[in-house]
Order: structure tokens, then C-alpha cells, then sequence
């Protein structure tokens, strides 16, 4: 199984490359997350990414509106993120999460599946293949089967799971897992 670090390495720049076809129109365009747009969608993930990396270095959130760049700011958002992570200790340390208190590599990979499932949700609105590593979709899923109890499907965090077709790949799998329809 890779480390959250390895995963961050691909989705990260995965979320960039399929940002990059959103335009003005694509703001408006429907996402598989219930009654969200590209634009809430990207907040999401902005207002994510800078609570994220502010949990593990244990300081306030710098929050930053979207402004005319959206994907660019969620990027700046990831690029946080990632620097946090990647400090010293990081991953050992314990996190005081949104979620409560966790041990910052499972909190890690907790946002790996997050950024996963996101980007996913973005490559369904704007009409791309994620085109991911098989290793790191099967390592996010992994953690994902282990880790989403009861306690996590809930309004706002995962829905509860819904069937994949037999043919789905492991990411549409996945993503039926998270409660989201392909």
C-alpha cells in the first residue's frame, strides 16, 4: 500500500491537470456530490486543503476566497497541504482534526480519499478519465474499506454506499463506496 505522501505525489498534480479544463461555464456544471456545482465544489476543496494543513501544523486556517482563479487557489490551497506533510514528523504526530484527535498519517490518508474522490467528482462534471496509477487508486481504497465505519456516512462527510455496476472499475467502485452515483 503507498503512503499518503506517494498518493499525494500523483493526485495532486492529477487534480491539476483535470482542473484545467474548467472555464466560467464549467463553475455552473452539476457534480455527483448532491446538490453541489464545479464552483461549491472547488470551495470545498480550497476551504479542505487550508484547514487540513493548518490542523497538522497546529495553527490558524489562512483562508483565501477563490476569486477569478479558482482551481489555481485550490491548487495554492493542495501546494499548503502537501508542505505541511511533508514536514518533519508530520505523519507521526497526532492530529487535532475536524474529526477529533487522530494519528496524522491516518488523517493523511483520510485526505487522500478526499482529494481522490473530489477529483473524481471534477472529471465527472467536466467530462475526463482520471487516468490514475492502479496503485494508488487500490491504496485509497484499501483505506477507504477499512477505515469508512458507520460514524463517517453522515450529511457533509460520505454518503452511505451505493451499489457499482459489475463492470465498474476500482475508482467507480470507490466512488459507489463514498455514496456517489457513476
Amino acid at each position: 500500500m503507498l503512503g499518503p505522501v506517494e498518493q499525494f505525489e500523483v493526485l495532486i498534480p492529477t487534480f491539476l491537470r483535470v482542473g484545467s479544463a474548467v472555464d466560467d461555464a464549467a463553475l455552473g456544471a452539476a457534480t455527483p456530490c448532491d446538490g453541489w456545482v464545479v464552483r461549491d465544489l472547488l470551495e470545498h476543496m480550497n476551504g479542505g486543503a487550508r484547514m487540513f494543513a493548518a490542523a497538522f501544523e497546529g495553527r490558524a486556517v489562512r483562508e483565501r476566497d477563490l476569486g477569478d482563479d479558482p482551481v489555481g487557489v485550490v491548487g495554492e490551497a493542495l501546494a499548503e497541504f502537501d508542505t505541511a506533510i511533508h514536514a518533519p514528523g508530520a505523519l507521526q504526530q497526532t492530529v487535532e482534526s475536524p474529526f477529533g484527535a487522530m494519528p496524522g498519517e491516518v488523517f493523511a490518508r483520510l485526505a487522500a480519499l478526499d482529494l481522490l474522490m473530489h477529483t473524481w467528482d471534477l472529471g465527472r462534471a467536466t467530462g475526463q478519465d482520471l487516468n490514475l496509477p492502479a496503485a494508488v487508486v487500490e491504496s485509497v481504497d484499501g483505506f477507504a474499506r477499512q477505515a469508512l465505519t458507520d460514524e463517517w456516512r453522515r450529511p457533509g462527510v460520505f454518503g452511505g454506499e451505493v451499489a457499482a455496476p459489475a463492470t465498474a472499475s476500482t475508482i467507480d467502485a470507490l466512488a459507489a463506496f463514498t455514496g456517489r452515483q457513476s
